[in-house]
């Protein structure tokens, strides 16, 4: 049993901690408020927001300041500045692109992030093993239209594998297509059935460890183009873990 006074301690300590919680919980609300809004970030950007749900990406790849994340096909680097912005100054982002990327190349001209490097490599061999491997590794929206080119996924998937740490997540994200579709229709709806993701990935040695259903969307029926729809498309989000 509790003394008097040491009910009053406890109480007290209890009050001190919840308060504590609430700060913190304020800080990190704070702190994703303010990386939306960073002067960097362009005003098409903010538009894009609403359909990209970037927060969201964020807590799916559990993404902490001072992490190192690789951003493969990155395109305009809209992916790979939010990355930036969330791992800080301590952390790093490597934007890889397979050709030359007018957009990209006009967002860091605007707006230099030194934390943020460009890496022009084939898909194939997109991470170089001299350097140090990856927290974390994106590839956002970009795996169906990675079908419709000569690139051997088997290997670009084993370059992504070996580009992270033991542990380490990949976050994948496209455009749903129908169950049973497979790649048949990367090229004419630009989408992809999930479990064809899911089944490549895994034969690389990935484990699938989770997935958000924060970009799906029930009334898309899957017969239009994802990028031709008055609503945003229904999109899969998968979460993989290279094995320790």
């Amino acid at each position: 049993m509790f003394t008097p006074s040491r009910r009053r301690l406890l109480v007290a300590c209890l009050l001190v901690a919840s308060t504590l919680s609430f700060e913190i919980c304020a800080q990190v609300a704070l702190s994703d408020s303010a990386l939306l809004e960073s002067p960097i970030r362009t005003d098409r950007d903010r538009q894009s927001d609403a359909r990209r749900q970037p927060l969201e990406l964020l807590k799916l790849a559990q993404i902490a300041p001072g992490m190192t994340v690789l951003d493969v096909a990155s395109g305009g680097g809209y992916t790979a500045q939010v990355l930036a912005l969330a791992v800080g100054a301590n952390g790093k982002v490597w934007a890889q692109i397979a050709r030359p990327s007018p957009a990209l190349e006009a967002r860091l001209v605007a707006h230099p992030q030194t934390n943020l490097q460009v890496l022009a490599r084939p898909l194939e061999d997109l991470f170089s093993a001299d350097l140090p491997r990856v927290d974390r590794a994106t590839l956002i929206l970009s795996y169906h239209d990675i079908v419709n080119t000569p690139t051997e996924r088997s290997k670009m998937n084993t370059a992504i594998f070996n580009a992270l740490k033991p542990g380490g997540f990949l976050i994948v994200m496209d455009h749903a297509a129908k169950t049973g579709s497979g790649l048949s229709e990367t090229s004419t709806l630009h989408r992809i059935e999930q479990q064809t993701v899911i089944s490549e990935l895994t034969a690389t040695g990935f484990k699938l460890d989770g997935k958000s259903e924060a970009w799906a969307n029930p009334t898309d029926t899957h017969e239009q183009h994802s990028s031709k729809m008055d609503a945003p498309s229904d999109r899969f989000a998968l979460r993989f873990v290279r094995p320790i």
